[in-house]
């Protein structure tokens, strides 16, 4: 059992230093290459999407690091984030760079609003698995 929860735990890590690295690659991205192609308000919703997504990498590497959470509920949370976090911020990258990019993502912006519901999601579970356990 503990082997299959420390396999579920360096997954879950490994994802959160690829969401990390990322993160940082498209943030640099934006404040070098894009900073003159934007708009302050395009760029403004690019740096969003990346501040979302550091944000649920540091929250991975929590849950991969944490025995606080039962390995089903770690497994449902990976998901949510990883889902949520290609919606949410994928979607705010490419309505974001229409200059950039030369196509009218407008189409994905009802996306945006179901990943940031998963992101929510995904922190949901990991209250009520913890607030389920016994003290």
């Amino acid at each position: 059992m503990s082997d299959i929860l420390s396999q579920m735990n360096r997954k879950i890590i490994l994802f959160a230093a690829v969401l990390g690295i990322l993160a940082i690659i498209l943030g640099a991205f934006g404040a070098h290459a894009l900073k003159s192609q934007l708009t302050e308000n395009q760029l403004t919703t690019f740096e969003t999407g990346v501040r979302y997504q550091m944000y649920h990498a540091i929250f991975l590497l929590f849950l991969g690091t944490t025995s606080l959470v039962t390995e089903k509920s770690k497994k449902i949370i990976l998901s949510l984030v990883l889902v949520g976090v290609l919606l949410f911020s994928g979607s705010i990258f490419l309505l974001a760079t229409p200059a950039v990019t030369s196509v009218d993502f407008g189409f994905l912006g009802p996306v945006t609003p179901i990943g940031g519901l998963l992101l929510i999601v995904a922190w949901g579970v990991l209250f009520f698995d913890i607030y389920k356990q016994k003290a």
